[in-house]
């Protein structure tokens, strides 16, 4: 069953959401939020759920609920009612996004520039966003992802390699950007940045960086993993992802010519054309990758051929 948050007019929390332009993070833990330090932004228990608000320059808002694949139900509960009262204390502007580990929108991962990061466990097993370099960290990451970074923590062992990604070692004083035979060199820049900012961010320089290429790895790795295996050939679905999310999209004309609403599929995925658009008529065009509706009026559109607020919400929730 789910238990509420006790009620508040305004968690302390918000005194200080939306003052500065920029990314704010907090964590739901036992029914109360706790702020997430800025050298662990990027990083999300899947165990967890948190609330993230982001201020523009000019004092807009985006509020997003991230939920973790294995938080509970009293979690994904208590960040709903903290957004709702985070939007209040806004005063009802923000724009709000809910987020799913591993279907995050574009805007939403926008914000981490060196990628996510999913660790395993959570609040309720013990494990924390501390203040400290973490320099006794053992753990494996599993990079993936060109024009979003993704890091997944994967169990610590050979098993989870595979030649064709990049993976980082993570023995807290020692981080190996490990490098599979078959990946290529976009792959290894892009896993490059999430090292970097591991040891720059949560280890505050403090940690050393090795770049090993597979078939180079030292006796501290060996130690660690053990002997070394065949290593399998990787999955190239890093380029079938991508193509999947720009594809994803659906272009709708819309008319009320008979006097009720009407629509009507003119193309399914991207990319759209030009000419697929009348200067007389009427469009929606659904984002789907990026959870957004973009609404399109014609130069010769008729004026009362405009789009009625319930309509635009009833097709957010068919989305």
């Amino acid at each position: 069953s789910y238990t509420a948050p006790r009620a508040m007019a305004s968690h302390k929390e918000f005194q200080t959401a939306g003052k500065e332009p920029g990314l704010q993070v907090w964590r739901v833990e036992k029914m109360d939020l706790k702020p997430v330090p800025k050298q662990h932004y990027g990083n999300f228990y899947n165990g967890d759920a948190y609330i993230l608000l982001y201020t523009t320059r000019g004092l807009s808002y985006n509020i997003h609920i991230w939920l973790g694949e294995e938080s509970t139900v009293d979690e994904q509960g208590g960040a709903a009612v903290f957004a709702t009262q985070l939007d209040n204390f806004l005063g009802g502007s923000p724009v709000q996004f809910r987020e799913v580990q591993g279907n995050e929108s574009l805007t939403f991962s926008g914000y981490f520039k060196s990628g996510i990061k999913y660790k395993k466990g959570g609040v309720a097993s013990g494990f924390q966003h501390a203040e400290t370099n973490e320099m006794n960290e053992k753990r494996l990451l599993h990079v993936k992802g060109r024009r979003v970074i993704k890091a997944t923590e994967v169990d610590l062992s050979w098993s989870s390699f595979n030649k064709g990604d990049c993976f980082i070692i993570d023995l807290g004083k020692d981080i190996y950007h490990w490098c599979g035979s078959d990946c290529n060199h976009f792959e290894r820049m892009k896993a490059s940045q999430v090292a970097i900012h591991i040891r720059d961010n949560e280890r505050r320089g403090r940690a050393k960086l090795h770049m090993i290429n597979e078939g180079e790895e030292p006796d501290a790795v060996i130690n660690v993993l053990g002997p070394k295996p065949n290593i399998p050939a990787g999955e190239d679905d890093d380029e079938s992802t991508d193509r999947a999310n720009k594809s994803k999209g659906s272009l709708y004309l819309i008319s009320d010519a008979a006097g009720s609403m009407k629509t009507t599929l003119v193309a399914q995925s991207s990319p759209f054309k030009q000419e697929m658009l009348s200067p007389s008529e009427c469009y929606i065009l659904d984002n789907g990758a990026d959870k957004k509706i973009f609404v399109w009026k014609g130069t010769g559109a008729l004026n009362k051929q405009s789009f009625p607020p319930q309509f635009i919400v009833i097709l957010c929730f068919i989305h």
